[in-house]
């Protein structure tokens, strides 16, 4: 579950382990919840600075909170029984080309460390993706943004939508048993989709919807 304006398309109550990024757009129980993954150093410090709670849910977190958490063994003990696991594996098509191997971290981001999650250590054999709206068109608003300060320039959001988007084409290519299937409110979709990957189109609450010819 993204963080994206599509993830209205989610219905509560879906069959599934159900794995967020950060702090869920909708009002989610634990026992909703398999995990909340969080992979940016300024989620820590919104947790520290008590600008979002999480104590509800189980958390995975990326390689920076877990740096975070070497540094800071206070917020470590704080916290620690939320920490369902560390997951610290950011797989080599993260550093694109012309990119430096520390910038590899960067590009991916807390969606596509919770995907590979869900594949890598969960073994899911299918993946169902709300609110991947960057995926689609250039639009990374998410809901993140009502609590942590977001660069959202224009040159910003094409940059990280160019560093997205070819990390998601490697990462379905490379878990080609797993069935992928992308929620949005329309099937322009802009990477390249191998076979195990489908776009389901469905009307948003708003009734918004553009329908083109399904890209699969």
């Amino acid at each position: 579950l993204g963080n994206g304006p599509g993830v209205s398309l989610y219905k509560k109550g879906t069959e599934g382990e159900l794995v967020v990024c950060n702090m869920p757009p909708v009002e989610l129980s634990k026992e909703e919840v398999y995990a909340s993954c969080m992979v940016d150093f300024k989620m820590m410090q919104a947790l520290e600075d008590g600008k979002v709670k999480l104590n509800e849910y189980d958390w995975v977190l990326g390689p920076r909170p877990r740096r975070w958490m070497e540094l800071k063994p206070s917020f470590y003990l704080k916290y620690s029984q939320n920490i369902k696991g560390f997951h610290t594996h950011v797989p080599p098509y993260a550093q694109l080309p012309g990119h430096k191997l520390s910038e590899a971290a960067t590009n991916y981001s807390c969606g596509h460390m919770a995907v590979d999650y869900t594949c890598r250590i969960m073994k899911a054999t299918e993946v169902h993706l709300y609110g991947f709206d960057a995926m689609f068109d250039m639009n990374l608003d998410s809901f993140t943004d009502t609590f942590l300060k977001a660069n959202r320039s224009a040159l910003n959001i094409h940059r990280m939508a160019s560093n997205w988007r070819p990390i998601w084409t490697a990462f379905f290519t490379e878990f080609n048993n797993v069935d992928f299937i992308i929620h949005h409110n329309h099937s322009d979709i802009k990477l390249i989709l191998p076979k195990n990957a489908t776009i389901e189109v469905g009307v948003l609450p708003d009734g918004k919807n553009r329908r083109t010819k399904n890209a699969s």
